[in-house]
């Protein structure tokens, strides 16, 4: 627009010298002033247009999105996590997982301050880590429970295990008691009346095929498959090791009390299950659209408790 205003400018420039020899000089002079005047309030204009333009621009511009880190075991976890990003960046939340393959970091990180949030776990086995661990986290909410199976090792089924078959099943306590349930509920033991949710190996009191249980922490049971008759395995272990289901077995029933008890929860610092990123996020995965991701991707595997 400046150049604009140059060449008006020569233009009166030149109509001025022109008319210097005429009888009207101020005529002249008259409309080289409107003419620059012209000139100016249109690039005045151009100019108010452009910051317009600017302004609405920057309006338009996206908030940064606020960082949510959230510890998860790879599978499922992780994968729920991850099919919640784009909805989470809708309601303005960036999320990050970052992945674990054991049971107790992801608590130690999330006490430390180190994550938001983490999701792996069933609330028994918080608690009980918590009061261990001296830590202070509690649920934000439960997402989903996965049944836990019987899986063959050496033996292919129930029937056919020998006198004295290996077993192996988690050496944490709540996972341990539900995996002694499962066994119970298959006839292969029973329980001391009353040992529920937190009996040991030590609670057996009928073992008519004297099995030998094996307590092995439970990220490694998938890989002692070959050195076992059978074993109980968490189903976020056995999804990882590429077990399906459907080849278990035996599993638990959805009515059973390890079911309905060891929910896989989103967990928090105490005082933090309110925060607007913790609510956001539960939001997200109790939507039907993970619903449906779950359903769709585990066949069964992991079930919903929304």
């Amino acid at each position: 627009m400046k150049r604009t205003l140059g060449i008006v400018l020569a233009t009166v420039l030149a109509a001025s010298v022109t008319g210097c020899g005429t009888s009207k000089p101020a005529e002249t002079t008259g409309a080289a002033t409107q003419a620059v005047d012209t000139a100016k309030e249109a690039e005045t204009g151009s100019e108010s247009e452009a910051g317009s333009e600017s302004e609405a621009a920057e309006s338009e511009a996206p908030a940064e999105l606020v960082e949510v880190v959230v510890g998860a075991s790879p599978a499922p976890h992780a994968e729920i996590l991850e099919a919640a990003v784009s909805a989470m960046e809708a309601k303005g939340y960036k999320l990050v997982v970052k992945e674990y393959t054991d049971y107790v970091q992801p608590n130690l990180a999330l006490d430390h301050g180190d994550l938001d949030a983490n999701y792996f776990q069933h609330l028994p086995y918080l608690e009980q880590f918590c009061e261990e661990n001296g830590t202070k986290l509690v649920s934000a909410a439960a997402i989903h429970y996965e049944p836990f199976g019987i899986y063959a090792g050496k033996t292919s089924d129930l029937e056919s295990l020998p006198d004295k078959a290996k077993v192996a099943v988690p050496n944490d306590a709540t996972n341990e008691a539900r995996a002694l349930l499962l066994l119970e509920a298959q006839g292969l033991l029973k329980l001391k009346e009353g040992a529920g949710l937190n009996a040991t190996k030590t609670d057996v009191v009928e073992n008519p095929k004297n099995l030998e249980i094996l307590e092995i922490e439970a990220a490694q049971i998938p890989r002692s498959l070959q050195d076992v008759d059978i074993a109980v395995i968490n189903g976020n272990y056995a999804i990882d090791a590429g077990l399906k289901v459907a080849d278990a077995l035996a599993i638990e029933d959805a009515a059973s009390i390890a079911a309905t008890t060891y929910g896989n929860v989103v967990a928090v610092q105490e005082g933090h299950d309110q925060d607007e990123a913790v609510l956001a996020l539960v939001e997200v995965l109790t939507s039907d659209e993970i619903k449906q991701f779950i359903e769709d991707t585990y066949a069964g595997a992991v079930v919903p408790l929304f």
